[in-house]
């Protein structure tokens, strides 16, 4: 596969490529020169399950704020600039693990040497990144539109721009908000480069039509062996981002560690308040490190049964449910107990 053999970058304390487990990475949303709001944000990205953070750097107050950000947070971060070579450097100098930049937008050759060097001199990465939606106008022209071999010709242009000035710690970013040409740039731009990518569908959306059209796409990508670090873009909350993204790798098979929790669609028979539930059991089992199926189902006619997958689940009933391992019935409680008592399992799940 693709991913196997890509060439191992080192992110702060985290490596991707090389076959090494693709990573999760998300945005802050805070504004970064506030110093407090973005580590409370980072650290809880990270309790979700992040493994890489990105920050915006517009301004320089930001880009020095990056210093004691580092401080006190434990994952790599990852600085990101546009249009002002000289906020990249000093992101560089106050401590980034990487830095972000499209070296179309930064301005001449002299100015993008001169980030190459700064990142050179503390062997940095620079992810190179080109979106659709920037797409130089001479590529727009060359292909008759916005296409994904434009995408591609564009971030390899860019990439050997950085390695002619002597300099190949570099990721890959070639995203677009059209699903299916962003999975085209990535088959062959797989073709072309042994570089790792990082893998997403940017403008994808809101909670609902972002988390489709990333999971189509990431899906389809990821699947053929390509992709070493991904981001879910959504407009909203970033944790939701990280969830989404452990989930989706979780779905591939390309993490192992983490609860799965099924539930069955509603219908006449619920006789609970089977979506509340269920969205309170989603919530609850991020903090445990479980590689098990949790179930959650909407009445005791089918639950035993639907939930003979999973390694433990409940099912509600009128007033009452049910506490089910391996698809049998090991206690029946009262409805209103049956959250407490599925964490109190969970808790004590190494002891059982």
């Amino acid at each position: 596969m693709y991913r196997d053999n890509t060439k191992v970058i080192q992110i702060g304390n985290k490596v991707i490529g090389g076959g090494n487990q693709v990573l999760i990475q998300s945005m802050t949303n805070t504004k970064t020169e506030d110093v407090e709001a973005t580590v409370a944000q980072i650290k809880e990205l990270e309790a979700a399950g992040c493994d890489i953070i990105r920050c915006a750097v517009p301004t320089m107050e930001a880009a020095l704020a990056l210093k004691e950000i580092k401080k006190q947070i434990s994952i790599p971060l990852v600085a990101d600039i546009h249009f002002d070579y000289r906020l990249a450097i000093a992101a560089i100098e106050n401590g980034a693990d990487k830095i972000r930049i499209n070296p179309g937008n930064i301005g001449s050759e002299e100015r993008v040497r001169a980030v190459v060097e700064a990142a050179k001199e503390r062997n940095i990465p620079i992810r190179v990144g080109v979106n659709s939606g920037s797409l130089e106008k001479p590529l727009v022209e060359k292909y008759g539109g916005v296409t994904a071999e434009g995408i591609v010709e564009s971030a390899l242009d860019k990439v050997r721009t950085i390695e002619e000035m002597g300099y190949d710690n570099l990721v890959i970013s070639i995203k677009s908000s059209n699903v299916l040409m962003a999975v085209q740039a990535h088959e062959l731009i797989a073709k072309k480069t042994k570089y790792p990518l990082h893998v997403g569908i940017t403008e994808s959306g809101t909670i609902i039509s972002g988390n489709i059209k990333s999971s189509i796409g990431l899906g389809i990508i990821l699947n053929q062996g390509i992709g070493d670090t991904i981001r879910v873009s959504l407009t909203g909350n970033p944790v939701e981002e990280v969830k989404s993204a452990k989930l989706i790798l979780r779905t591939l098979g390309l993490r192992k560690a983490g609860v799965e929790v099924v539930s069955c669609p509603t219908c006449g028979r619920t006789q609970i308040d089977l979506i509340g539930l269920a969205n309170q059991v989603e919530n609850m089992v991020q903090k445990y490190d479980l590689d098990i199926k949790v179930a959650v189902m909407g009445c005791v006619v089918n639950g035993p049964g639907e939930a003979k997958e999973a390694d433990i689940g409940i099912a509600g009933g009128k007033g009452v449910g049910m506490l089910i391992k391996k698809g049998e019935v090991v206690k029946t409680l009262p409805e209103d107990q049956l959250l407490a008592t599925l964490e109190e399992e969970l808790k004590n799940w190494d002891k059982n």
